[in-house]
């Protein structure tokens, strides 16, 4: 009753091909801007802001970015990680050898070295699919984490090989407080999505959806392989290097080689999957399950008086990730988008049957 259409007109193209064309679905995405925006600042505490909000916010543009190049576009990849380190040195680097650069820039250029590494190991798209490219990005992952591992310069000749981020300042303000770290991500994030968002909708996403589909018909079509696989590969690879630009500056605050290993790029891969391929929702219902679930199952164990040992939870959550997975790919392939799309069908036909 409080979500249907019927009786909001369209009177012109522009309120027809709108990203969100019905009230209550702009009226929702307002609300849940505000409240990011304005009430979560005032009361989170710290430790929700640094430790919960800011990697659900990373992983979750990290896993659009995953989402663009497999849910859109059909190719298998399995070098986020290896993605996300090339943005985190690049920014990095770029923050310590050019300090007089905005971070902001220094976000968006590591994000494009990112998408130009990401277009070099694309490459094998134009001539394999399926598992065998992913076995081609899956040598992306191990080739870059050798890379920052055995070439002193992109550490800075560190001896450990982990390096500090600088200090985060901009205009002369200090942005290293938890609250300024927190709004900043999410604007970045917020922009992005956006982005995101419109560009799945226009021809360029079209494109990537029908090379998803039928990459023979497409070609027949007049769509270019080489462009459109290409492109998606960019793009994917630009979300992952700002979000492991983000990772390292406004969360961790250090950066090394291991902290974006293969297990990371399966770790956004299961975001991917459980939210739902081909969904911009997805890859945030995805990242929040992903990062909300241990906090979930400490509380569960903590009602068990501690019955559950660390181990154990971290056991018990590689259970419950493995047996959502194989439900989903079962079940419902598409994931936590598709669910809370049929809620909303429901919804529009309440209290009628269905």
């Amino acid at each position: 009753m409080l979500y249907r259409e019927a009786g909001q007109f369209k009177t012109s193209y522009p309120a027809d091909q709108a990203i969100f064309p019905i009230p209550q679905d702009r009226w929702s995405l307002a609300i849940v801007l505000v409240a990011a925006f304005a009430v979560v600042p005032m009361v989170a505490n710290n430790y929700w802001l640094v430790s919960i909000l800011i990697p659900f916010l990373v992983f979750s543009l990290a896993a659009l970015g995953l989402n663009i190049l497999t849910g859109y576009a059909g190719q298998v990849s399995l070098g986020t990680g290896g993605f996300m380190a090339v943005g985190a040195f690049a920014a990095y680097n770029l923050a310590v050898r050019l300090p007089q650069l905005n971070y902001i820039v220094d976000f968006a250029l590591a994000g494009l070295i990112a998408a130009a590494v990401g277009v070099l190991f694309g490459l094998p798209s134009l001539r394999i699919k399926g598992f065998y490219l992913a076995v081609a990005t899956l040598a992306a992952q191990f080739f870059i984490e050798w890379l920052f591992t055995r070439v002193p310069w992109f550490t800075n000749y560190s001896s450990s090989g982990v390096i500090t981020a600088p200090k985060m300042q901009m205009f002369g303000f200090d942005l290293s407080d938890p609250v300024s770290r927190y709004l900043i991500t999410l604007c970045i994030v917020t922009v992005l999505t956006l982005a995101a968002k419109n560009m799945v909708r226009s021809a360029v996403g079209r494109s990537w959806m029908a090379i998803r589909d039928m990459d023979i018909a497409a070609e027949i079509i007049g769509i270019r392989p080489l462009h459109t696989k290409l492109l998606a590969f960019a793009v994917s690879s630009f979300y992952c290097g700002v979000a492991g630009a983000l990772w390292v500056f406004f969360y961790i605050g250090a950066v090394e080689p291991q902290a974006f290993d293969i297990n990371r790029s399966f770790q956004v891969l299961f975001m991917v999957i459980i939210g739902g391929l081909g969904s911009v929702l997805g890859s945030f219902l995805g990242a929040g399950f992903i990062v909300f679930l241990p906090i979930a199952l400490n509380n569960a164990a903590a009602l068990f008086g501690g019955a559950l040992q660390a181990d154990t939870l971290s056991h018990l959550e590689l259970i419950i990730f493995g047996g959502l997975i194989i439900f989903f790919l079962i079940v419902e392939p598409l994931g936590l988008a598709r669910l809370w799309q049929i809620g909303k069908e429901k919804l529009r036909l309440w209290p009628f049957p269905h």
